[in-house]
Order: structure tokens, then C-alpha cells, then sequence
């Protein structure tokens, strides 16, 4: 197994479904802009409330990516 160089991104993403749903949607999104993507780790949870319901959460979270070769 070579050495791996890892690159981190933040991003936030947003489901009113869940927060596995907003984690999902910022992954997926962050997979149409990087490539070799290999983990992430949630740092904050948060969410909108509209009249006493949670309405959508949002979720801060760091990407992390190996870099190409030639990078």
C-alpha cells in the first residue's frame, strides 16, 4: 500500500428528510466538483425550525480526498 496525501474540504450540506439524507446530498454533491473521495466526518449538526417543527437539517461537514499523482 503507497503513502496516501489527503486534501479536506468543508461543506454544508441540507435534507428535510434527515441528517443521513443532508450528509448523502453533500457527498454526492461534492463528488460532481472532486474525485477520489475517501471519507468524511460530521463536525456540526443544526437545523430550521417553522412553527414548532423541524422544517430541514443542515449538517457541517469535512470531505476528505487524496490528491492525484501529478498534484
Amino acid at each position: 500500500m503507497s503513502d496516501h496525501i489527503y486534501k479536506k474540504v468543508e461543506i454544508v450540506g441540507s435534507s428535510k428528510e434527515s441528517v443521513e439524507k443532508a450528509v448523502e446530498n453533500a457527498v454526492s454533491r461534492a463528488s460532481k466538483s472532486l474525485h477520489n473521495l475517501r471519507w468524511f466526518e460530521v463536525q456540526e449538526i443544526r437545523g430550521h425550525i417553522d412553527n414548532g417543527k423541524v422544517d430541514h437539517w443542515q449538517v457541517g461537514v469535512k470531505i476528505g480526498f487524496t490528491l492525484d499523482e501529478n498534484d
